[in-house]
């Protein structure tokens, strides 16, 4: 419990025994010492509701007066005035007690978000010109930089590792507890722990665009995007409040003056509808829910850019897929060559130079295959086809190395498919065909389970995208059961799919693309939702997609529409509560049924309750 929060439960304890012991020496005596009677009620009035006065001053004064400050101002001036001393300060008092049960919800849902503050470093450690190590800023630490990173202390910036090996923690960024092992020679992000070893690194980025700090950024910024619920809360409440004002007026005066009846119970009935009247509930319960559901998620490692995001995942109904990287490991291996017309190493040794300046997953595996180091002295006029392959002069040879749309381009007739599943590179030199070389890709572990569990959450179509030949894409979409896949497409046909997709949902579902935001910015951007998967350290993810995360188990993907559908059910709730038990409450009180305490529990009561049900989104089963 904060300082604040201390000292509003000390004005509250102080306020409440006050109000009792005047209340029993009132009730007990039965005395009527008129104005002193007033002042001794005013005392715990004033203790607890003296800040809410001046809230409801200063709104007048800035002609921003219909707030809950001014609601309980009037109301509870409004009982004192019909004598009821007691009421008025009762209501304060509960509202305050309110107040404070909402503050300490919000702290607890923000914990989540402060515990991945936490992952924000304080220092990073460099050697002086004597090799002894000091602490700066890592805000001052340059690209290129060596720092040193010892047993238990936070990775303060991406880097690569020059020396050492370790475990790290990364539950800070991805929610799992499992340690990973790090060595020579890999990569590293900012924001994880080390756990053993010292490591020493090589600044590849400065701390404003790091990993930790982009996600820090992300975090921060999650609460400017408000969903539709809130945005219709706040419409509500700018409407709503001056309407019960209005409505208060009419009640205290109108009955009055054309039945005759006694002016101080209808102002009493006016007071009591105020009270029943204020809109906390809502305007506090809903905001509440999604930053509870953004805080549960993020615990999970699934970072959520806002609530309007939160809100639209509720509604999922078509998920696309991209497949390497995201559904299968992107981890590709030659499994197959074949030639008629070439040694199978030179075959695998001739396209391994042709791709020789290309980070392409496929690329790269060709690399490794090959195993030796490549001579770029032989190599000349590298050209890479978009979506077909490459083409290069390597001994003074036209070469291409590619798919069958390249052979086809490049009028190579005696290129044929393969019957080995895989994805096929095909070789051709001067013009001749030599032959092709398979390489095939791991489905990733929990891929089928994603698939199964996204049914279950009600999604009616997955769909996976790949440019891989249409055999790859078929086997692939049986393995995982996906219900349609589009294969041999190039990054605009990608588009071109989900468009057409857009076009054929219904018009209150949404269309998740999930993909592993390296090369899928444009449709992550054009989905409804885009949710980039095992992201961390990918400043293309985190710029364009709504949704992060920040490992690379497919299962975070059914489990964040759970969270998001957890959610949005919660608002639905606390809607349908707070408005029926309101209204109900309006009528009574209106009637003159309901008094100043059914009024209390109108406003506090539901307040609590609806704060209670909202802390339920915070948690999250796996």
């Amino acid at each position: 419990m904060s300082k604040k929060q201390k000292k509003m439960l000390a004005r509250i304890i102080i306020s409440f025994v006050i109000l009792i012991a005047e209340m029993i020496f009132f009730g007990v005596t039965k005395a009527d010492i008129g104005i002193w009677k007033l002042a001794l009620f005013l005392i715990p009035y004033l203790i607890i509701g003296y800040d809410i006065l001046r809230k409801a001053v200063l709104g007048i004064i800035h002609l921003q007066f219909f707030d809950e400050s001014f609601l309980m101002t009037v109301a509870t001036i409004g009982a004192f005035a019909t004598g009821e001393y007691a009421e008025g300060t009762a209501v304060m008092l509960f509202y305050q007690v309110g107040e404070l049960f909402q503050s300490c919800a919000v702290s607890k849902s923000r914990k989540s978000i402060s515990e991945l503050m936490d992952i924000r470093p304080d220092y990073a450690n460099i050697e002086d010109e004597n090799g002894k190590l000091i602490q700066v800023d890592p805000e001052e630490v340059e690209i290129g930089s060596v720092i040193t990173v010892k047993a238990g202390e936070k990775v303060p910036l991406d880097g690569v590792i020059i020396s050492g090996t370790s475990a790290v923690d990364t539950s800070a960024l991805t929610g799992e507890s499992i340690p990973r092992d790090v060595c020579e020679g890999g990569e590293i992000i900012s924001g994880c722990v080390n756990l053993t070893g010292i490591l020493k690194i090589r600044v590849t980025k400065e701390f404003g665009q790091s990993t930790v700090s982009k996600i820090l950024e992300l975090v921060e910024n999650s609460q400017e995007k408000k969903s539709k619920s809130e945005n219709f809360i706040s419409k509500f409440a700018r409407i709503y409040t001056p309407a019960v004002v209005i409505g208060a007026l009419l009640l205290a005066f109108i009955p009055p003056l054309l039945t005759g009846g006694e002016l101080g119970k209808w102002v009493y009935r006016a007071m009591t509808f105020l009270v029943i009247s204020c809109p906390c509930a809502l305007v506090i319960s809903i905001p509440l829910t999604f930053f509870s559901g953004i805080g549960g998620a993020s615990k999970a490692g699934i970072l959520i850019k806002g609530g309007n995001y939160l809100e639209a995942l509720a509604n999922a109904g078509v998920v696309v897929f991209d497949k390497t990287g995201t559904l299968t490991k992107g981890s590709f291996e030659v499994t197959a060559v074949h030639s008629d017309k070439m040694d199978k190493d030179a075959l695998l040794e001739t396209a391994a130079l042709a791709e020789m300046y290309s980070d392409h997953p496929i690329s790269l595996s060709l690399k490794r295959a090959w195993g030796k180091e490549c001579d770029s002295s032989r190599i000349e006029n590298v050209k890479e086809i978009a979506g077909h392959g490459v083409k290069a002069v390597i001994d003074g040879k036209i070469v291409l190395a590619g798919n069958m749309k390249l052979m086809k381009t490049e009028n190579i007739s005696e290129a044929h498919d393969c019957h080995h599943a895989g994805t096929a590179v095909h070789v051709a030199v001067n013009g001749e065909y030599m032959g092709h070389i398979i390489i095939s890709d791991a489905l990733k572990e929990g891929a089928k389970e994603a698939m199964e569990g996204l049914r279950n959450m009600g999604v009616r179509k997955t769909v996976m995208l790949t440019g891989d030949d249409r055999r790859v894409g078929e086997q692939c979409a049986k393995a995982l059961g996906i219900d349609e896949y589009h294969a041999e497409l190039l990054p605009a046909d990608k588009v071109d799919c989900v468009e057409k997709l857009l076009a054929e949902k219904p018009p209150k579902k949404t269309l998740i693309f999930v993909g592993d935001g390296i090369n899928d910015a444009p449709v992550l951007t054009r989905a409804d939702i885009g949710i980039a998967m095992g992201a961390m350290g990918s400043d293309a993810a985190i710029e364009a997609a709504d949704v992060v995360l920040l490992d690379d188990d497919p299962r975070k993907i059914p489990l964040a529409i759970k969270i998001a559908g957890k959610t949005a059910s919660i608002v639905r709730q606390n809607i349908v509560f707070a408005l029926g038990v309101k209204l109900l409450t309006l009528i009574l009180g209106a009637l003159g049924i309901a008094n100043m305490w059914a009024a209390v529990f109108a406003d506090v009561g539901v307040s609590v309750i609806a704060i209670l049900n909202a802390m339920r989104a915070m948690r999250v089963k796996r």
